[in-house]
């Protein structure tokens, strides 16, 4: 039981708040309106595996580097909390969940189910060979309402993608803005980063554009979806939360970016999620 408590803390099971919200989006921009409880459950499962074998995935690989971190040397890994066969034990069991749950929802999502994993493994080592690792994240994160659209429709379609690429897009500024703490750590370690290639400042006027790219992605998928203004009412909201966020943090004050980066970023996912299905059931 120590194990497992040691590794639900490391994987940050709050930070669910980030995907989970956008998966919701998916399924109920796919059911125009309310899914069966049957799909809800199994995608809400899935979810929950794969986010926790990712995060498990990321953890192990970055064992090493972490202990040599002062930011993460207390991480549960290198703190001892949890050995690294045991972290592997509850990767699996995370995974065998995973597939579980796809299996249970349909055919293309069965199909289609090693694909996240994949991408979850080439983010867990990204950072060793690409500056774009948080693309990469952004891509993990963007497949959410992808996945989710596929589990209640068995089909795939234009809205859940551009959906995920507004992810891709807000996930990628807010993982730059989160990396500035290490950038010289990175540098000296040799990793690679937006931070340690364009420094604070370039850092924060990438992770800006990113976010306004996201914006502009938010929107567009009114275009393509039936969603109105009370979702555009959502997505303006969190264009000012993410403007807050950005004003939390400057070149010469690093000291809120953990507010900027938990807080900020889960009342954007909520409230685009809230607002998205408020506008979907009462228009449908």
């Amino acid at each position: 039981m120590s194990n497992f408590r040691a590794f639900i803390k490391m994987i940050k099971l709050e930070h669910s708040l980030f995907a989970l919200p956008f998966a919701f989006v998916g399924m109920f921009l796919a059911a125009k309106g309310l899914p069966t409880w049957w799909t809800i459950l199994w995608v809400v499962v899935a979810m929950v595996g794969a986010r926790s074998a990712a995060m498990g995935m990321n953890r192990y690989a970055d064992a090493e580097i972490d202990a040599r971190n002062p930011r993460t040397a207390s991480r549960e890994i290198p703190a001892g909390n949890i050995s690294k066969k045991a972290t592997i034990f509850y990767i699996i069991i995370s995974l065998l969940i995973y597939f579980v749950a796809a299996f249970m929802l349909n055919t293309l999502t069965a199909i289609l189910s090693p694909i996240p994993v994949l991408i979850f493994i080439l983010y867990a080592y990204a950072k060793r060979f690409t500056n774009f690792c948080h693309i990469i994240l952004g891509i993990a994160l963007g497949l959410a309402p992808i996945c989710a659209w596929i589990a209640v429709t068995g089909t795939i379609d234009l809205p859940p993608f551009i959906l995920g690429l507004a992810i891709i897009a807000w996930v990628a500024g807010f993982d730059i803005l989160y990396a500035i703490q290490d950038i010289e750590y990175d540098r000296k370690e040799g990793l690679h980063s937006i931070p340690a290639v364009l420094g604070i400042q370039g850092s924060l006027i990438t992770a800006r554009l990113l976010h306004l790219i996201a914006i502009i992605l938010f929107i567009v998928l009114m275009g393509v979806s039936d969603l109105g203004y009370i979702y555009l009412a959502g997505v303006l909201i969190s264009g000012a939360f993410m403007a807050y966020e950005h004003s939390l943090v400057s070149k010469d004050d690093l000291s809120k970016l953990n507010m900027a980066f938990f807080n900020m970023n889960a009342y954007i996912s909520i409230t685009i999620m809230i607002f998205s299905i408020i506008d979907i059931l009462v228009n449908r």
